[in-house]
């Protein structure tokens, strides 16, 4: 398989990984699908993290995360 190849793979598997967690954040049913208010909310965390306290929201966004998929593996 050529290398553009593999790389278009692994970019449409992060791609679908990504959407993945869009859905079970329930972030779909709780806009009613409404992409603009999607990517507002996604440049709102962007902008956090990007800001001066972006470290502490990193690891604060991380351990939520990390909580939340060992409470789906024990549930």
């Amino acid at each position: 398989m050529r290398e553009w190849q593999v790389k278009r793979r692994e970019r449409t598997r992060q791609l679908i990984e990504l959407g993945g967690l869009v859905a079970k954040a329930d972030l779909v049913e709780l806009t009613d699908d409404d992409r603009a208010a999607l990517y507002g909310a996604f440049l709102t965390v962007a902008a956090k993290l990007r800001g001066p306290d972006g470290a502490q929201a990193l690891v604060l966004f991380r351990r939520k995360g990390k909580r939340a998929f060992e409470a789906d593996q024990q549930g």
